[in-house]
């Protein structure tokens, strides 16, 4: 593989999962940790990437001032986004993870809506403080600076306290197995995040579906809902209404 081609695809997996990691990408390419570095270091320098110990950081993930021209997806994702808000109703509790999907969702929700949010990642509770009527519980611990979220066994503790109606889970990946993550720390608090909601709600772009990251989160007996940007009876998502998904 040519280093043009072989950048160009470490650019596409960092902008789709949000997160890769160096080891991930040399075996997936089948190349030398020395080459993954130099590559990162390279796209880094040119800004198109945040590198970071051990892998590199989507810089619209990393960056809660993105403009929609910078996010990856963004029209999907603000479909996704609307539909999602359509769910939550007046005196809810809601769990939500982070993810540029969910900040849109946090930036698009009604002004006239009265509901409590729970989170522990900083990008998306940056949204929900500037809403006029919603309660923002702010889920407290170490704050990943990979991820922007609490992690840690205080946000996890604080978590078990909150029983939530919903549960939005932005999505590194999700295939027929489940659903993962390349981060365990994050992955942890969202196994918890499920463990505390009546119904879990997975918002993820078409492009990951099918796809798999090395730590597992559930299996998709856990899963209520799906919201993609597809129509609902598009044959990408017929494995997961075959699972007893609700596709949105």
């Amino acid at each position: 593989m040519l280093k043009r081609e072989r950048q160009s695809l470490i650019l596409h997996e960092v902008n789709l999962h949000n997160k890769v990691l160096s080891v991930d990408l040399s075996k997936r390419i089948n190349v030398s940790d020395d080459t993954i570095r130099r590559d990162l270091h390279e796209l880094s320098k040119s800004g198109k990437i945040i590198k970071v110990h051990g892998g590199a950081l989507s810089p619209s993930f990393y960056n809660s001032h993105s403009t929609p021209k910078s996010i990856y997806a963004y029209e999907e994702k603000k479909i996704i986004a609307e539909k999602a808000v359509r769910l939550i109703k007046d005196g809810m509790f809601v769990h939500s993870s982070g993810g540029t999907t969910i900040i849109e969702m946090a930036r698009i929700l009604p002004h006239n809506l009265h509901a409590t949010f729970i989170s522990g990642s900083i990008p998306v509770l940056s949204e929900y403080i500037l809403h006029p009527n919603i309660e923002v519980i702010v889920v407290g611990d170490k704050v990943s600076k990979s991820s922007m979220i609490t992690v840690g066994p205080d946000a996890i503790s604080k978590i078990k306290e909150l029983r939530a109606d919903l549960c939005f889970l932005g999505v590194n990946a999700i295939n027929t197995t489940g659903v993962s993550d390349n981060d365990w720390e994050v992955a942890q608090v969202k196994k918890v995040m499920i463990e505390s909601s009546d119904k879990q709600v997975c918002l993820t772009i078409s492009e990951k579906l099918n796809t798999r990251q090395p730590v597992h989160i559930c299996g998709l007996d856990r899963i209520d809902m799906l919201i993609t940007e597809l129509s609902p009876d598009d044959e990408k998502l017929k494995p997961y209404k075959d699972a007893g998904i609700k596709v949105l």
